[in-house]
């Protein structure tokens, strides 16, 4: 027979097939050569006590032979010659599955990407870690891939409500990632094998007749009763299509400019923006599985994360993509404006542990610090663009707290907690290097004290966490879009121009590689 079983185990056991086996013989009461074998359906880690376990949940074989379960596999079929064409703005997770998921309905993508390919974006985040030097088109958000590629890869989602998160980890394996995400509590594939993935999922579109452009800038949209029947690029280059889904990332603030200009209904979108606070890797793991800083982890667990949230002043306060044994990057899109974000690698192997920490950003407090800047024009309540200026005005005030080149200003975490300077800084893993300023200066004071009163309660929740050692790097600001493209909810049309799809992050539907994805499909499925 089959049965599903919950165990708990070492870490070591965990690790251990023949030590697995016999914990499902203790748990069934069968005799060890009884259980042929077993599928494992899903892996976490408890470390709420001293003694930190791993739960397995898994699929037993007992007195019956043991047969691999083979991975779902999903064709894709040549596109006929007279296929329907949909253009699709944006080659993110959105817009590479949105056009698997094309493929599989017999119609024809043509993804335009503004940016380059995996491999040649290489070159300029070399160039940016290393001199400074930004390319606007082609940087950890833009590009093949979009900002996931570079920046982490992560691919837990809480949304389950716009289609499947199975279906979308099952064409990652498909497409080389490793199948430990199938059953992981919070899966990863990492900024090193990320690239190569998305370049096999390039080919098979290309394979089956669709279409990948890079340098392809989007600038115009011809629009004609209201019904949008081609898109213009930077090259001039006319692209004609029955649809057009706009899945351009939340940084692509060159399409709301459009969008208003051509007075196409967009709106301001809360979000969230803080700094990006980074710990030694050795310290949050002795907090997190109660062992002696001085002492390694042990080798079975891997590098230690968290996840905390506070209510300050009826403002909420929470990390956001956690990065253990993780590094701190540019995230920047435009010259003269700071952004930094954090990535791992596959291993997360890196010493440091950084976290987005972010506070809630709503219409009246940043219209509040709009007028307090005296930015004209950009703090009428009217504006749809209204939170992207409030966002603008605080990366660019960052960059000029750091003294240009894309350093950034820092500060030890008990100093801002305190308001004071930090005439020294911890080692970072921010390659751009930091500048030590008070971050009061940059950021909008209700981000800041907001900002102070978590820190104190997170020091609480986990001890060891509010230290000197701990350096705050700012502005975090790019948790998601600042700007929704409205949609009707059945159709996923924009209420206003017909045949036009607004998708993922940058639309506001979508926050993270797979909740992205989803929605490219979900799209893609209605079309």
């Amino acid at each position: 027979m089959q049965q599903e079983i919950l165990l708990q185990l070492s870490p070591k056991d965990a690790a251990d097939p023949a030590a697995i086996k016999e914990a499902i013989a203790l748990h069934t009461g069968k005799a060890p050569l009884a259980v042929t074998g077993y599928h494992l359906l899903k892996r976490s880690i408890d470390a709420r006590k001293r003694n930190v376990l791993i739960n397995l949940k898994v699929n037993a074989f007992i007195d019956e032979p043991f047969f691999n379960t083979p991975l779902p596999h999903f064709t894709f079929e040549t596109l006929k010659a007279d296929a329907k064409r949909v253009v699709i703005v944006g080659a993110g997770p959105a817009g590479l599955f949105a056009a698997l998921e094309l493929i599989q309905r017999g119609i024809k993508p043509i993804i335009l990407e503004r940016g380059k390919d995996v491999r040649e974006r290489r070159r300029d985040l070399a160039s940016l870690n290393k001199d400074g030097i930004l390319n606007e088109e082609s940087n950890y958000c833009f590009g093949e891939g979009g900002a996931g590629t570079y920046s982490d890869g992560k691919l837990y989602t809480r949304s389950s409500k716009r289609g499947s998160v199975d279906k979308v980890l099952q064409l990652l394996v498909q497409f080389g990632a490793d199948p430990s995400i199938l059953y992981t509590a919070h899966p990863h594939i990492g900024t090193n094998k990320l690239p190569k993935i998305i370049q096999q999922i390039r080919e098979q579109i290309i394979a089956c007749g669709g279409e990948v452009h890079f340098n392809q800038k989007v600038t115009d949209f011809i629009i004609s009763n209201e019904i949008i029947t081609s898109v213009i690029t930077a090259s001039e280059e006319k692209f004609e299509a029955a649809d057009v889904i706009l899945a351009t990332g939340h940084s692509a603030k060159d399409i709301y400019l459009l969008l208003e200009e051509k007075k196409i209904l967009i709106e301001p979108k809360p979000f969230a923006l803080g700094v990006r606070i980074e710990h030694p890797q050795a310290l949050i793991d002795s907090i997190q599985y109660h062992c002696p800083i001085n002492i390694q982890r042990d080798t079975h667990l891997p590098p230690a994360s968290y996840s905390l949230v506070e209510q300050v002043n009826g403002r909420g306060v929470f990390s956001f993509c956690m990065c253990p044994g993780g590094i701190i990057a540019t995230a920047s899109t435009s010259q003269k404006e700071l952004v930094v974000n954090g990535w791992s690698p596959s291993k997360r192997n890196n010493s440091f542990a950084n976290s987005g920490m972010v506070a809630q950003v709503d219409i009246l407090a940043a219209q509040k610090y709009m007028k307090g800047e005296k930015l004209k024009d950009k703090s009428e309540t009217n504006s749809n663009l209204q939170l992207h200026y409030f966002q603008e005005s605080v990366e660019q005030k960052a960059y000029a707290a750091g003294g240009g080149y894309f350093i950034a200003p820092a500060q030890r975490m008990t100093d801002f907690v305190n308001r004071k300077s930090s005439s020294t800084l911890p080692e970072t893993s921010y390659l751009r290097g930091v500048n030590p300023i008070n971050l009061n200066e940059v950021l909008p004071s209700f981000i800041h004290e907001s900002l102070r009163g978590a820190f104190i309660a997170f020091g609480k929740k986990m001890k060891g966490y509010y230290t000197e050692e701990a350096i705050l790097i700012a502005p975090e600001s790019r948790t998601s879009s600042s700007v929704r493209i409205p949609r009707d909810p059945e159709t996923l049309q924009h209420p206003q121009i017909k045949n036009l799809y607004p998708c993922a992050e940058g639309a506001g539907y979508a926050g993270g590689i797979v909740s992205a994805a989803m929605d490219g499909q979900r799209v893609a499925s209605v079309l």
